[in-house]
């Protein structure tokens, strides 16, 4: 398990590389759930999302010999930006590889930073081809399967509970649960009261039927919320979502992309279905934990274009 010093040995070893972001309160929010919302702006991290943390700690760890050979990720999407943007920071060469299904603004996102970029049909086949890759002696960058990683997404949770002493609920995303994990270890250190609730789209569910099996399996993904689409989780991460997580919420995908719609309209600010679908979790765990709730929502990211949005909407009748 991820330990508090680990985290915040991450957070002195990344301090001068990413953004301590805001953790503000939102009034409209507050008022669009009926308790106090309290947010951690990760989607104004370096790329675009919270994905930056992890990755530079990874980085920042390699030997001169790990640096020189190179490392390698797979990705959806944010995992990919922000290794290939960091990557070129700290000038170690760096091979995504990603799905076909992934964000075209992601892809060419990574391309412009000069990583390499490797494109499959899935997934389940992205992942097969990575492990090729580090076979062949590049540096996997996981992106939730390494306590390294784990524990620069942590960081997140160790802000939060510096900067919001009040909260009794914590709301997170779940991909492969690499936030969720480092976060909710950080919190469960610094804030022991507080209760973490995961949230997943439905085809999407890698945590909640891990949960509900007893241990990590492999995924059915449908989600069009691709960066929250991992084929399993870890055993690693499913530890700490076992131990550490009150439970994991899913939602619907057209109640990430209104939740989308409803972070633009009520906090005033973009963020991806990723992050959006926070809000109907939040629904949920206000209902349950009724009067008393104060809510605090990990924004994980903002990653999406207007179009991409758009499309959307119309395509679950939003509008």
């Amino acid at each position: 398990m991820i330990g508090i010093s680990d985290i915040e040995a991450a957070a002195l070893q990344i301090a001068g590389h990413v953004v301590r972001t805001p953790t503000v309160p939102s009034p409209g929010l507050s008022e669009l759930l009926g308790a106090p919302v309290t947010a951690k702006l990760e989607l104004l991290q370096r790329t675009g999302s919270f994905k930056a943390r992890g990755a530079t700690a990874k980085l920042l760890s390699l030997s001169e010999a790990e640096r020189a050979a190179g490392v390698v990720a797979v990705s959806g999407g944010n995992h990919g930006i922000a290794l290939a943007v960091m990557a070129e920071a700290l000038q170690v060469k760096a091979t995504v590889v990603m799905p076909r299904t992934a964000p075209a603004r992601s892809i060419a996102l990574v391309e412009a930073a000069g990583a390499s970029v490797r494109l499959t049909d899935g997934m389940g086949s992205a992942f097969e081809l990575v492990t090729v890759l580090r076979d062949e002696g590049l540096t996997l960058v996981h992106p939730f399967d390494d306590p390294i990683v784990i524990a620069g997404q942590g960081t997140v949770g160790l802000e939060l509970a510096e900067d919001a002493d009040d909260l009794t609920d914590v709301i997170v995303s779940i991909g492969g649960g690499g936030l969720i994990a480092g976060v909710a270890a950080a919190l469960r250190a610094k804030r022991p009261d507080v209760r973490v609730w995961g949230v997943e789209t439905e085809g999407a569910q890698a945590m909640s039927e891990a949960l509900t099996a007893g241990g990590p399996l492999p995924v059915a993904v449908s989600s069009i919320v691709t960066t929250l689409s991992a084929p399993a989780v870890s055993r690693l991460t499913y530890d700490h979502g076992a131990a550490l997580v009150e439970e994991v919420l899913v939602v619907p995908d057209r109640e990430a992309v209104r939740g989308s719609l409803e972070f633009a309209e009520h906090a005033k600010v973009w963020t991806e279905p990723a992050a959006g679908c926070l809000l109907p979790a939040a629904r949920q765990v206000r209902e349950r934990v009724g009067d008393g709730a104060r809510i605090g929502l990990v924004v994980c990211g903002g990653n999406v274009t207007h179009r991409e949005i758009a499309e959307w909407t119309e395509r679950f009748g939003l509008g």
